[in-house]
């Protein structure tokens, strides 16, 4: 059983290296994020709602 709670967790800070740079929660929140709603919820949540666009060049 710790085996699957340690998965969960890297699992969640997965998704939370995977949001820090899409959208403004960061890290820490999409990994709050994921360890509340479940991984796959967060995953699907960063999936859906897409990079951020680069800010304009001038």
């Amino acid at each position: 059983m710790p085996l699957v709670a340690i998965i969960y967790v890297l699992l969640c800070l997965l998704v939370g290296v995977l949001g820090r740079e899409r959208r403004s929660m960061g890290l820490w929140g999409w990994f709050f994020f994921s360890l509340l709603l479940t991984p796959l919820v967060g995953a699907i949540t960063l999936l859906l709602l897409g990079p951020v666009a680069p800010p304009p060049q001038r």
